[in-house]
């Protein structure tokens, strides 16, 4: 390990499977390949190391700007009498997929590109990353999208008040069940899209299939969005649902924020247990 910087020996990156999302699987040349130990629940390493705070403020920066310019595309198609003058849906929809791939691309490899809580809470559930780690995550998460959502409203606050402040809700036409039910699955989408494309196993095992994980995980975000924006907006990640939500402080925001935490954390659990249990089998391996 000499010589390698602190990120490799301690952390997100410690751990062979728990490679950072966006490069290559360590060991991908390695047919045998060994099941990795899951991660400690609580690591006490990683509180004096640099490289766990450095993560944590990469988490930070990539929501804030991960807000800033999905929420003001979405202001941009708000404040058109005609839908067909602005990038409309489509164009939100690319807008929040493009920034995952760019924004997970550009921090794979300082904290794991999660820049959404419930990836977190996958992974953490996973045993990929630390009860410690995740926490940390989740919460630098929220102050990004917190002060994204803030300086798009300061940049337009007429606008942005008067648009719904890019906040998550039902729409009218749907029930409540119903927009649980696209968070729920919308999350499961990206979440498995997230396990797949950063599965250090299937490196190994399809090295000829070359993918670069960043991508495939932004256009699961693309594609959910389609689906999804007519019903609830498309959250499937609560870090931006709560950040618009504070900033536009209207009832509108809060009458169904708990769909936008619930729905999302099921969606990541159920994403979570498909991949481990009936995708990689791990509890049913023998351990030597």
């Amino acid at each position: 390990m000499e010589g390698k910087e602190e990120d490799v020996r301690l952390g997100a990156n410690r751990y062979s499977e728990r490679q950072p999302i966006g490069t290559a699987a360590q060991g991908s040349d390695d047919k045998d390949y060994k099941e990795p130990p899951p991660a400690p629940l609580f690591e006490a390493e990683e509180l004096a190391s640099w490289s766990f705070y450095r993560a944590g403020i990469a988490e930070f920066v990539a929501t804030f700007l991960f807000l800033y310019i999905s929420i003001l595309t979405v202001m941009g198609v708000s404040k058109s009498s005609s839908k067909c003058a602005t990038v409309g849906i489509q164009g939100i929809a690319w807008s929040f997929g493009g920034m995952i791939f760019a924004l997970v691309y550009c921090t794979a490899g300082i904290s794991g590109g999660h820049i959404n809580p419930a990836v977190t809470f996958g992974l953490f559930l996973a045993r990929k990353l630390s009860l410690t780690r995740a926490l940390f995550y989740m919460v630098m998460q929220c102050l990004g999208a917190i002060c994204g959502a803030g300086v798009v409203k300061g940049f337009q606050q007429g606008l942005y008040m008067g648009a719904g402040g890019g906040a998550n809700a039902v729409n009218p036409g749907y029930t409540k069940g119903d927009g649980l039910g696209a968070e729920i699955v919308g999350t499961f989408v990206l979440v498995y899209t997230v396990f797949s494309a950063t599965d250090a196993k299937r490196s190994a095992r399809d090295s000829h299939v070359p993918i670069l994980a960043p991508l495939p995980i932004g256009f699961a975000v693309f594609l959910v969005h389609l689906a999804t924006i007519p019903i609830t907006g498309t959250g499937i990640n609560p870090a931006r649902s709560l950040g618009a939500a504070i900033i536009y402080n209207r009832s509108h925001a809060w009458n169904d924020h708990w769909i936008f935490w619930v729905g999302p954390f099921i969606g990541a659990a159920l994403a979570a247990i498909y991949h481990v249990v009936i995708i990689r089998a791990i509890p049913f391996k023998s351990r030597d």
